[in-house]
């Protein structure tokens, strides 16, 4: 077992702390676990008499949770309390004018705070602007590195745009749910139930899991490749913004209802999230492998990613009013791969070890097999609830199954047989193909009775 792998078992289950995991924690462990127990606390006194035993149930669990995790990784302590504080702040600055139903949401465009930074919509933008600027700069870092596993300030500047990108990303998406309470009585929803919304959640746990990785194997690197995924969601989101006005919040159709979603559809994303990760992770993997090769029918990590890129935008330009839009995304699709292919030797030498970039991938499929799993059977009980029965092969559901027999495959090997190397990159790499088909060609190309999410 390597050091990374032994730090993170130890934390995870308080071994080596005097009283286990309660034992020798500091102040501040303690003053973020009372507050969120009030906050949770207060979140009852205000709004039990609305919530089912469901719910109920829901937010006690949440609390320990949050607690947990805050205890097991430092910076979601900081980044939960920073969260919470912004959101209970526009909160405030919405209930300073009521209406009939509440808060009056026209706030969000005469009062300065809502209208460029809290409302909803102002942070996810804020989150759009941030991440892309993440991207830049991880791209900057890498390719000054002089060696590999090697910091310098721009790769130190977009981990921390990185951070503020989730920041506003979470809090954006608690505004919205928020302000969806306030439009109607029948409005209000947790805000996972939509492309915009789901988009939202995949740039900022994508995100968040990275993170995680890259305080864990102590190196930057590989955020230069993981925020192009999250850059990529950030780009159809805008566009999915402007061309089909989805930012607009929207009364949930009756199959989208119930308590299920509230948990199915975050699991769903912690398993695309950390695919996403992998096949970004196999990317490298790739990229470095192939670095000094000069024959270019031989590099084909990199035109297999130009294909990828520049086909999105002829994809989604068809029917769309966003055309010019599009075009310019494949011209930046096209930058990117040529400006990766004319330094493929400086970013592999930048890049970590084989071994760690195997370890990395291996540890995100099976964090995101194991969700993906606890998902898919919740959709099934969820199944059950809406249509009476919980499976019914419908197309999502169907490449839903694809999905998890490949993760299933990819583990078995590697468990059983030591798969390692390029084949279980490339593998990986598939593996996000399908992933994406099964989240957003589905919802393009066939129909079915989750047509709800149809673009």
């Amino acid at each position: 077992m390597n050091t990374a792998t032994t730090t993170t078992t130890r934390a995870l289950t308080g071994a080596g702390r005097p009283g286990g995991p309660f034992g020798g924690r500091s102040a501040y462990d303690w003053v973020f676990a009372a507050l969120t127990l009030v906050g949770t606390g207060f979140a009852f006194w205000r709004y039990g008499a609305a919530m089912d035993v469901y719910e109920t149930c829901i937010l006690a669990g949440s609390a320990p949770v949050v607690v947990g995790l805050g205890w097991f990784w430092g910076p979601l302590r900081t980044l939960s309390l920073g969260v919470g504080a912004a959101v209970l702040l526009a909160i405030g600055l919405y209930a300073r004018t009521p209406d009939g139903f509440g808060a009056d949401l026209a706030a969000g465009e005469n009062v300065f705070w809502l209208k460029y930074f809290l409302s909803s919509q102002s942070a996810i933008l804020w989150m759009g602007v941030l991440f892309f600027m993440s991207t830049v700069f991880y791209w900057i870092g890498l390719v000054s590195t002089a060696r590999a596993g090697a910091d310098n300030t721009a790769l130190r500047i977009g981990s921390r745009l990185a951070w503020a990108a989730v920041f506003m990303a979470l809090v954006g998406s608690l505004v919205r749910w928020y302000e969806s309470h306030q439009i109607a009585p029948d409005i209000g929803h947790i805000p996972v139930s939509n492309l915009y919304e789901v988009f939202v959640l995949f740039c900022w746990m994508t995100a968040l899991f990275y993170l995680y990785y890259e305080q864990v194997y102590k190196t930057k690197a590989l955020g230069a490749f993981a925020m192009l995924i999250v850059s990529a969601a950030v780009g159809f989101l805008l566009w999915y913004t402007v061309d089909r006005e989805a930012h607009e919040i929207q009364p949930l159709v009756p199959a989208l209802q119930s308590w299920w979603m509230k948990l199915h559809v975050p699991a769903n994303f912690v398993g695309y999230g950390t695919f996403a990760i992998a096949a970004m992770v196999a990317f490298a993997y790739l990229i470095k492998r192939q670095a000094g090769e000069t024959r270019w029918w031989k590099l084909a990590p990199l035109w297999a990613l130009g294909v990828v890129l520049c086909f999105e935008p002829l994809v989604f330009r068809q029917g769309s009013q966003g055309s010019g839009y599009w075009m310019v995304y494949f011209g930046v699709s096209a930058l990117v791969v040529a400006g990766i292919l004319a330094l493929r030797r400086r970013i592999g030498a930048a890049l970590p070890s084989f071994e760690l970039l195997d370890d990395v991938m291996y540890k995100a499929i099976a964090v995101g097999f194991a969700f993906f799993t606890i998902a898919t059977i919740l959709g099934a009980f969820w199944a059950a609830e809406a249509w009476g029965g919980y499976w019914s092969w419908d197309p999502k559901e169907t490449w839903a199954l694809i999905v998890w027999l490949n993760y299933a495959a990819w583990l078995h090997m590697r468990l059983m047989k030591g798969l390692r190397g390029s084949v279980s990159a490339w593998w990986a790499l598939v593996g996000l193909a399908v992933t994406t088909f099964a989240f957003l060609g589905v919802n393009m190309f066939l129909s079915g009775l989750h047509s709800y999410g149809e673009l």
